[in-house]
């Protein structure tokens, strides 16, 4: 295990303990007089650690997956479309009136993932390649926004509405264990696939001619690529809605201490992503707001959008 693994496992394991005593109402474990707190921290902010913890694993990993299929820094796995196809199913259900069921919103969301999946698996062609298969997510990326736009307009009640917008938001406020065991065996599953796909995306980095002669089955590497990303990021929107830029972030920062090769960035993406959206979660907790909490996607994408800037303008120096 190199020192980047290493440096992210200490920094989860001081993390982590922070951030179930971190809250509106902070918790001093040496105060035995503290009121409810063991019920504060079992409850509320274990299970929210958790979900943090599963969630920015999967994005992380499915970020970095997707950087070495595409060949490209800029890459994040809402390309494929699954994100806004689970993000679909899910204000489906809130526009029908299903997500008033517990399990209900997680499973209409998981089922829009899977929708995307196969529409994707269907145009992209059994030799369809990169260029088309990005092409294919990203018109599925399209369709899918259009289409939640559409139901929001005819949103049958404003508290319909209200409730759709504030999910798209994306947060992991008023979770329980339940979203946690939805999500933990999907997101696990996922970044197992993506793992197994590791040796295919190194031999890709030398371009696709040179895969194939090195025995890479694009189609295979394809398969998992769509299964891996879409138990990742389905499982991801169907317990916290809409989160970005955490696919984007972590490869950039992560890469620079392994050896760049895809199967190499995985696992400390996995660990990265984790531990990036634990600390952002800590953060809205602790931001005093009138209106309440700061909404998980929203804090993520006033760090991410700079970033991604600065990306951007360092790519254009490089070119001049």
């Amino acid at each position: 295990m190199n020192r980047a693994l290493w440096a992210l496992l200490l920094a989860l394991a001081v993390v982590v303990p922070l951030s179930l005593l971190a809250g509106r109402v902070w918790i001093d474990p040496f105060d035995p007089q503290t009121r409810n707190a063991l019920v504060i921290v079992l409850e509320l902010r274990m299970p929210r650690a958790a979900l943090a913890l599963v969630v920015g694993a999967g994005l992380g990993s499915a970020g970095a997956a997707m950087q070495g299929y595409l060949r490209n820094p800029l890459a994040d796995p809402g390309l494929f479309g699954i994100a806004p196809g689970a993000a679909l199913g899910a204000v489906l259900s809130f526009w029908a009136g299903y997500a008033a069921s517990a399990w209900l919103l997680p499973i209409s969301a998981l089922l829009g993932a899977g929708g995307a999946m196969a529409l994707l698996a269907l145009i992209a062609g059994r030799d369809g390649g990169i260029a088309l298969f990005t092409l294919a997510g990203l018109m599925i990326a399209s369709l899918a926004g259009a289409l939640m736009s559409l139901a929001i307009s005819l949103s049958p009640t404003p508290f319909a509405m209200s409730e759709i917008v504030t999910w798209l938001m994306g947060a992991l406020a008023d979770r329980s264990w339940r979203e946690v065991w939805i999500a933990a065996p999907l997101t696990g599953l996922g970044i197992g696939l993506l793992m197994l796909a590791g040796r295919s995306l190194d031999a890709l980095t030398l371009g696709e001619a040179a895969a194939r002669s090195l025995g890479v089955e694009p189609r295979k590497l394809q398969a998992l690529l769509v299964a891996g990303v879409g138990l990742t990021v389905g499982a991801s929107v169907a317990v916290a809605g809409i989160i970005g830029f955490v696919g984007l972030i972590v490869p950039h920062l992560i890469r620079p201490l392994t050896d760049r090769r895809p199967s190499s960035l995985l696992l400390p993406s996995a660990l990265a992503g984790a531990l990036l959206l634990l600390m952002a979660d800590c953060l809205c907790r602790i931001l005093p707001l009138a209106g309440g909490e700061l909404r998980l996607g929203i804090a993520l994408s006033l760090i991410g959008a700079p970033f991604f800037l600065h990306l951007l303008i360092k790519m254009r120096r490089g070119l001049a």
